[in-house]
């Protein structure tokens, strides 16, 4: 079978959620299955380390598209052109876009409707190719994958979708993220926080992420306990952030927000593994891989109350109201106050990634996907 792939995600030194959930799945499948050929379509100059296996045929495809009028290009003339070309037998999409022009059975992976919940938080062109075009990819798609319950549930309801046409797989977490030694926690004490303990979030910055939020609880949490407790900020800048830069630069107690930025995951492992807690107050997720990131290196984590957050926390976590900063600077207190609780959360964590794996992820995408073409695994 020929299964053609949209790869236009894998930017090497890039990737973010959709492009690991990318990543970690395709290079699982490919190598799982040496009896297929995969053509990937990148939209432009790729890393070879993305053409994971002998049976993967790269393929540059223009325009590059990262603009709506792009996407329609891209989807609706480019891609049907090279399915045809390539005689795809199966198209899998992993980034919620698909070509409505094609009578290739499509496997489709939608991982949050977030722009439907929170319209204002993304740019107005985006938004409105989304609220266009998503409703119709989901009922053209043969299959769709999605990575929570709660975003299966989500896509149901909203779009009157057939529960049985979604699988869900859910995310996992890098094989680099695991529990530090002392010494490897102090050390990145010191290369993060001057040597003190901290707060860490990681993850693109843009409001759904809810950083003034955080830092309007961090400044609480500072006023009432007057700790020498950091906070450490990573992630990129990404969109809508003039808020953030505002308050970055005038809060008080800034001196003890570390800004990051983008770390590569041999980085980000040390400095998520080395928090003394996640807090992940984000205002909605169709998972939230960070959070389970940091249960995976034994550190517990502060995360909403809302969307796929408390499914993928479990017991490992505290549950805040991401819209109320003195609910989230209570949990961040009570945890720093309470270090019986914190070892109750670190015990419960172990348990809890058990169920999310990279592997039971890849099975299922993979069962979806042999569902769209009526072979079993």
């Amino acid at each position: 079978m020929r299964i053609a792939v949209n790869t236009r995600l894998l930017l090497k030194g890039k990737l973010e959620g959709i492009g690991w959930f990318t990543y970690q799945t395709l290079e699982r499948i490919v190598r799982l299955h040496p009896e297929h050929d995969f053509i990937f379509f990148f939209d432009r100059p790729y890393d070879p380390s993305f053409v994971f296996a002998k049976n993967v045929t790269p393929v540059v495809v223009s325009p590059q598209a990262r603009h709506p009028i792009l996407f329609y290009l891209w989807f609706e003339w480019s891609i049907p052109y090279m399915l045809r070309k390539y005689k795809a037998d199966l198209f899998l999409s992993p980034d919620g876009y698909m070509s409505l022009s094609t009578k290739v059975p499509t496997c489709l992976v939608i991982h949050d409707l977030a722009f439907e919940h929170y319209p204002d938080h993304f740019v107005l062109s985006h938004l409105l190719y989304w609220r266009h075009y998503s409703p119709l990819f989901a009922r053209k798609a043969t299959q769709i994958t999605t990575v929570s319950n709660f975003s299966k549930n989500d896509i149901v309801s909203r779009y009157g979708m057939d529960a049985d046409k979604i699988t869900v797989a859910h995310n996992g977490a890098h094989k680099e993220y695991h529990p530090l030694t002392w010494d490897e926690r102090e050390a990145a004490k010191k290369q993060y926080a001057d040597g003190k303990e901290y707060f860490v979030f990681a993850g693109a910055l843009h409001p759904r992420k809810n950083i003034t939020g955080l830092l309007n609880a961090f400044i609480a949490f500072k006023k009432r306990q007057r700790s020498n407790m950091k906070l450490v900020i990573v992630g990129r800048m990404a969109w809508k952030y003039e808020e953030v830069a505002e308050m970055r630069a005038t809060m008080p107690f800034k001196e003890d927000v570390e800004w990051v930025g983008y770390m590569d995951v041999n980085e980000l492992s040390k400095v998520i593994g080395g928090a003394y807690a996640m807090v992940y107050a984000s205002l909605f997720e169709g998972f939230g891989i960070p959070i389970l990131e940091a249960l995976k290196c034994n550190v517990p984590a502060i995360v909403s109350n809302t969307s796929s957050m408390p499914e993928v926390a479990g017991d490992a976590g505290l549950l805040v109201d991401p819209t109320d900063s003195q609910d989230i600077a209570n949990k961040m207190e009570l945890l720093f106050k309470d270090e019986v609780l914190r070892k109750k959360l670190i015990a419960a964590a172990p348990a809890q990634v058990e169920k999310f794996t990279w592997d039971n992820c890849a099975e299922k995408l993979w069962e979806s996907m042999m569902k769209c073409v009526g072979t079993k695994k």
